[in-house]
C-alpha cells in the first residue's frame, strides 16, 4: 500500500473515521531527516497489509500539525479507531517503525 498525502480536506476521513490503523508522518520537504525517512516509512506501507499510511506537510497543513501538537519533524503518530495511540519523533528505523504499529 502507498503512502497517501493528507490534507485538512481529507484527513478526518482518511483518519479520523478510518476503520482500524493508520500512521501518520508529520514532515517537510526542507527537512533532512524526513527525506531519510520517507523510504523506510514506504517500504514499511509494503510490508503491512491492512494499515494506512499516511503524510502530511506541516508546511502546507500547518492547522494540522497544531492540532496533533507536533512541534518538531518527522513526528509519526499511530491513531487506531480514529484516535492518536502513539507517537515517536525523529528519524526512525524500520525495526521501530513496525514495534509502533503493533
Amino acid at each position: 500500500m502507498s503512502v497517501i498525502e493528507l490534507t485538512g480536506e481529507n484527513f478526518e476521513q482518511e483518519v479520523l473515521h478510518a476503520e482500524g490503523t493508520v500512521l501518520v508522518e508529520f514532515q517537510a520537504s526542507w527537512c533532512g531527516p524526513c527525506r531519510a525517512m520517507a523510504p523506510v516509512v514506504e517500504a514499511v506501507s509494503e510490508e503491512i497489509p491492512g494499515v494506512k499510511f499516511g503524510k502530511v506537510d506541516i508546511d502546507q497543513e500547518a492547522e494540522l500539525a497544531g492540532e496533533f501538537h507536533v512541534m518538531s519533524v518527522p513526528t509519526l503518530l499511530v491513531f487506531r479507531e480514529g484516535r492518536p495511540e502513539k507517537r515517536i519523533v525523529g528519524l526512525q528505523k524500520k525495526e521501530d517503525i513496525l514495534k509502533m504499529i503493533h
